[in-house]
């Protein structure tokens, strides 16, 4: 059973620890649940930054120390700072065995709400945790936390396996709520339709563009087969509903199990890298312009053949540009494909996490990051 079906179930508070010993994770999992809590537990920054992304919590506990970064907390600082902008209403709660003022001080300044030394007392733990999970919530965060639970079903499960194909999506947005958009339907028994867009601007009024141009996607279902149509219809109906600074980048295709083939429609959007089981790749570049920009706009429309053990990833570019800041354009554009192409080598399953996860760890995230993987198995 799940954490969120088993705090349903029981209406239990919800706890994510984070830490990389798994005696310290053993123990907090035993304390806290002795003491009434449903609880979760990861090793790494990279799946705390994902099962916050993916699951609602009511407090987090954060180890400041990780194995690469063993005393001066920079590794749990930047964890702090990720989760903070993700989740600004959940409290967090920073422990280290290297514990000092200086520490302490700066996790607070990053977003924590309070401070356990390691080793920590076991009564004084459990009402610093009770302390902060009875504070009278802020009503913006309020709203932001029921605004960001309705746009999570808004979107598909983040993983599946249907039509020949291992689907998978991970996205961390950069703030409390997100601009990028992925989706997935079915179109009929043997073909099913993908889609990885990115809408104009951040934070609320993103997320409520993200959700108007998924609606009208999945209001076109008599076009849904054909991408060049639906993408018209949906551009001028885009076009018409928004002002004219209003936009998005969408990648739109439909696969065809009998012949293992994509029919695509890139509309301004980041080139998709069609990675080969050989490990050559193809590069699926834009084929129209971006929607909602212009009125009267072609969209042309292309196909690839896939194979067995290919798979296609797709992204928005908050994962191309996350080395922006340290690298030229152009060298940017080859960090992202020539890292698909390596952590492709290396994993079967979770290629769409490992890759979200390798553009968050360059430092700030400025932009929202999607990745889709699709593997034909």
């Amino acid at each position: 059973m799940t954490l969120e079906a088993i705090a349903k179930q029981t209406g239990l508070q919800k706890v994510l620890v984070v830490d990389d010993q798994p005696d310290v994770r053993e123990a907090l999992r035993l304390l806290l649940k002795g003491a009434g809590y449903a609880i979760e537990t990861v090793a790494s920054p990279d799946d705390a930054l994902a099962a916050a992304a993916d699951r609602d919590h009511d407090l987090i506990v954060v180890d400041m120390n990780f194995t690469r970064d063993t005393t001066s907390g920079e590794e749990g600082l930047r964890l702090v700072d990720r989760l903070h902008a993700q989740r600004r209403e959940v409290p967090i709660i920073a422990m280290t065995g290297w514990s000092t003022i200086e520490l302490a001080v700066e996790a607070m300044h990053r977003g924590a709400c309070d401070f356990v030394p390691k080793p920590w007392d076991n009564n004084h733990f459990l009402a610093v945790i009770q302390k902060h999970l009875n504070a009278a919530p802020d009503p913006l965060a309020v709203e932001l936390a029921i605004a960001r639970k309705v746009q999570r079903k808004l979107l598909p499960q983040p993983h599946f396996s249907a039509y020949g194909l291992d689907c998978e999506c991970a996205s961390l947005a950069a703030g409390e709520i997100g601009g990028d958009l992925y989706d997935f339907f079915e179109i009929d028994e043997g073909s099913m339709a993908f889609l990885l867009g990115d809408v104009s601007g951040k934070g609320i009024g993103a997320a409520l563009l993200m959700a108007s141009l998924q609606a009208t996607i999945r209001g076109q279902q008599d076009l849904a087969r054909y991408p060049s149509k639906l993408m018209q219809r949906v551009n001028d109906l885009f076009f018409q509903s928004t002002r004219p600074e209003h936009f998005a980048t969408l990648f739109y295709g439909v696969y065809e199990a009998d012949t293992r083939t994509i029919r695509y429609v890139n509309c301004g959007h980041p080139s998709a890298v069609l990675v080969r089981s050989n490990g050559d790749f193809e590069l699926l570049d834009a084929t129209a312009t971006v929607l909602g920009a212009f009125k009267d706009r072609g969209f042309e429309e292309r196909s690839v053949a896939l194979g067995a053990c290919d798979r296609l990833v797709l992204f928005s570019d908050g994962f191309s540009e996350a080395r922006m800041e340290s690298l030229a354009e152009e060298a940017s554009d080859a960090w992202a494909v020539e890292t698909i192409r390596a952590l492709a080598k290396s994993h079967e399953s979770g290629l769409a996490g490992a890759l979200a996860s390798a553009a968050a760890s360059g430092g700030p995230q400025a932009d929202d990051i999607t990745v889709m993987d699709l593997r034909v198995l």
